[in-house]
């Protein structure tokens, strides 16, 4: 009787019995370690020139994960920091394997051992105010998708919400006194106040027809609930018609630049982390620090703030201007 591997066993056993039943991971997650899951075999069996379902837990070893993750940076061009990400998630199933494969334990340790690549965090990037006025200026609310884009992208600068936060929302989270339940990471939940512009903007695309709690808020053309790559097409296609008739209007733009760009603009309004950590719903105001330190309208005003305390600077002077009298006299020559 032909032995069975145990490496497809362990996947299975990974997501249902190790990431859902006792973590309970949300879908994003679960599709995140998939995907780098799915990766991890298609470059292992390129490697190893088998097809996928002929691989052996005994093909994976240090050596195809460094290879992996450098193909991941030179040929998938990803970010260091998704090459992080990606190893975490091998981290995690690898240990797994572990746990209960202990026979396997010399080969798996080495790859758990794998550290991290180190480099410099990039800072967010994010849009200024009055970029964000000529975003929302540009959908047509004279048409059904006119206004529901701008009503989509009032409440990504409104809430800060992720796009998933955002696709997922529906009439029943739209509560009473202009407030929204959103959803997050870990379906945690947060409820974030609304401008009475952005509730009136989410009413006015459907102004005939009465809202259906269990609807989603934000539809397609086919009236169902928009994907997360119908909010970065839409997105896409208002930068690129707004760079088009303008250069200096960015060339991208994406959800999570409206969630960075509401952060700003609430620290640059004097609101302080905590008030953003809660209205983003990061899990640690170390998060939310990131958009202080990278801000550079609030670095100038707390280095003039400096300036003037530490007595260097130079005292104002009004303009000389010219007494009547010595007007007058200036006139009659």
């Amino acid at each position: 009787m032909k032995k069975i591997d145990p490496l497809f066993d362990a996947v299975e056993s990974f997501f249902i019995d190790h990431l859902q039943r006792p973590r309970g991971y949300s879908p994003c997650t679960l599709a995140s370690y998939r995907d780098t899951l799915r990766l991890f075999f298609d470059y292992s069996a390129g490697v190893q020139a088998v097809s996928v379902d002929r691989l052996r837990l005994s093909d994976l070893d240090v050596k195809l994960v460094l290879g992996f993750l450098d193909y991941l940076e030179k040929d998938r061009h990803n970010a260091v920091s998704t090459r992080n990400c990606r190893l975490a998630v091998l981290h995690s199933f690898f240990a797994h394997v572990l746990r209960r494969l202990p026979d396997q334990a010399g080969r798996v340790a080495r790859i758990i051992a794998l550290p991290p690549k180190r480099h410099c965090p990039a800072p967010p990037h994010y849009l200024d105010p009055p970029i964000v006025r000529s975003l929302l200026r540009h959908p047509d609310r004279q048409t059904t998708s006119g206004r529901r884009d701008y009503a989509l992208l009032l409440f990504l600068y409104n809430t800060g919400a992720r796009v998933s936060e955002a696709t997922a929302l529906h009439g029943q989270d739209l509560m009473p006194g202009s407030v929204v339940k959103l959803r997050g990471k870990g379906n945690k939940e947060r409820v974030c106040p609304l401008w009475p512009q952005t509730v009136a903007a989410i009413k006015a695309q459907r102004p005939s027809a009465q809202e259906n709690p269990d609807q989603p808020v934000f539809r397609n053309a086919r009236g169902q609930c928009l994907s997360r790559h119908g909010v970065y097409h839409i997105l896409r296609r208002h930068a690129d018609s707004l760079h088009k008739a303008d250069p200096r209007f960015p060339a991208k733009v994406w959800p999570h630049l409206m969630r960075h760009s509401c952060a700003v603009a609430l620290l640059q309004a004097g609101v302080d982390l905590v008030t953003i950590r809660d209205q983003l719903g990061h899990a640690s105001v170390a998060t939310t620090s990131r958009y202080a330190t990278s801000n550079l309208k609030l670095k100038r005003a707390a280095l003039e703030a400096f300036w003037a305390a530490a007595g260097l600077a130079s005292p104002r002077r009004g303009s000389w201007k010219p007494s009547p009298k010595l007007a007058q006299f200036l006139r009659s020559l």
